[in-house]
């Protein structure tokens, strides 16, 4: 399998809290990376998403922080501006550099205990980051993560962190996604393979269909499928968010329903800049593609936790 850091330049560090059942992630590009975003779910937590748009000054982001613990993880991110800061990392001001570092957050207080990465948890997610990360299931901010949470979490799966990429030629496009969603996850054969359990918890019981059956608008637990899809092909911030609305077919394809009312489904799209690629039609194939993929590994590699049951483990 490939991973993000197969674009290079592009650095992944992880936080794990294996007892309250939380983490966080990092991706750090200490160059900096053209960028851009765009949120389709109805319930986002995010930093620093505005600077990303096209029209905005800041074109380099130094980071990108995903973590665990809703709203009041958000607090991760700042651990990974005093990690960059202290080594003279970010957007130059005349008087010191600034450390960019746009992020979201996952709604995972209802697993484990409500327990959220603080500045801390993010300071040792960017101490830890490598150019050589190639890990999937629960790992950072998929620690926490679930699925298929329509009938709350007793029938609930485990969720989790994937990464693949895609080379052709001299292009590379690396994903790095965290699957926390209220949908069901669906393979290639259009088959579910993680999502709300059958009573029996031997079986799904298609959360579409049950949402049409019973009407129902009482989700107490919140989600959020977070992505993040790198490439070394140079672009500009507005063609990185139409890559980024693109990649959101990705999400559409492999999670149902997604971008929900109780989803905060975001994708983040970073460029390194290295080479000179035009044909905006392949890279958005490519961007939906290797997200796809990173969706599917989280899922396949995840593992048991408590009584939360992964894909390995669910006997259907």
């Amino acid at each position: 399998m490939g991973s993000i850091t197969d674009v290079k330049g592009v650095l992944v560090g992880n936080y794990e809290d294996f007892e309250n059942l939380t983490g966080a992630t990092t991706i750090i590009i200490e160059k900096g990376a053209s960028s851009g975003v765009d949120v389709r779910g109805g319930a986002p937590g995010t930093r620093e998403t505005d600077l990303l748009k096209p029209e905005n000054l800041v074109e380099y982001v130094n980071a990108i922080y995903i973590g665990g613990g809703s709203a009041m993880g958000l607090e991760g991110a700042s651990g990974v501006s005093r990690y960059l800061e202290e080594r003279n990392i970010g957007f130059d001001t005349g008087v010191k550099k600034v450390p960019i570092v746009s992020g979201a957050i996952i709604f995972d207080l209802a697993i484990g205990k409500p327990v959220y990465p603080d500045i801390q948890a993010g300071y040792m997610a960017a101490k830890n980051a490598t150019d050589n990360f190639n890990a999937n299931g629960n790992v950072g901010a998929g620690v926490g993560a679930t699925v298929g949470k329509i009938r709350g979490m007793n029938f609930a799966m485990k969720g989790g962190l994937g990464t693949e990429s895609i080379k052709i030629g001299d292009i590379v496009v690396g994903a790095l996604v965290v699957v926390n969603a209220l949908g069901d996850i669906y393979d290639f054969d259009n088959k579910i393979i993680a999502g709300a359990l059958n009573d029996g918890k031997n079986g799904f019981i298609n959360t579409e269909e049950f949402i049409l059956k019973t009407q129902t608008n009482e989700v107490p637990f919140k989600n959020t499928t977070i992505g993040v899809i790198a490439t070394n092909v140079k672009l500009s911030k507005s063609k990185l968010k139409r890559l980024a609305i693109i990649s959101h077919d990705a999400i559409a394809r492999r999670i149902k329903p997604s971008h929900t009312i109780f989803d905060g489904d975001t994708i983040f799209t970073l460029s390194t800049n290295e080479i000179e690629f035009e044909d905006l039609l392949t890279l958005g194939v490519l961007f939906e593609n290797v997200l796809e993929n990173a969706i599917i590994n989280a899922i396949k590699y995840a593992k048991t936790i408590q009584n939360i049951i992964a894909f390995e483990d669910l006997k259907v």
